[in-house]
């Protein structure tokens, strides 16, 4: 008679079953916002009630994944709805994903803009006379 367990005894000795290879396969997940908004679909949405259910359902003979609130029984509100937030603290007030938007002002490109552009003479002057250093300010 077999036992039940992973090992076995064939004849006196201890025999183990074969393993399958392990494999450790770790998904990176990327945000998935749907062009500037936060999206009830993306990895990191969250629902604090944890109501929050993704289903497939068929829209005009297509499946389509339609995250659902278990809470009310209709459709996700997604940054509307006062249960919301994100894992990685990306949902904004305004329902936008901080992942989508690009900001403005990056230390690197005001520095490429200071060495674009060029002083003028009278400039250089002036700051000469007041600083008494012209050249460490203007490098």
């Amino acid at each position: 008679m077999k036992p039940h367990g992973r090992s076995y005894s064939l004849g006196g000795r201890e025999r183990r079953a074969p393993r399958a290879p392990y494999r450790q396969e770790r998904r990176e997940f990327k945000p998935m916002p749907i062009k500037d908004r936060c999206n009830p679909l993306c990895p990191f949405f969250k629902c604090s009630k944890n109501a929050l259910v993704v289903v497939n359902r068929v829209v005009k003979g297509h499946v389509q994944k339609v995250a659902m609130c278990r809470w009310i029984g209709d459709q996700c509100l997604g940054s509307r709805c006062q249960f919301a937030y994100c894992e990685r603290r990306a949902l904004l007030p305004d329902g936008k994903c901080a992942f989508a938007v690009r900001f403005k002002g990056s230390g690197d490109e005001f520095m490429k803009e200071l060495e674009k552009e060029s002083l003028d003479n009278k400039v250089k002057d002036i700051l000469g006379r007041r600083v008494g250093r012209r050249e460490t300010f203007l490098e």
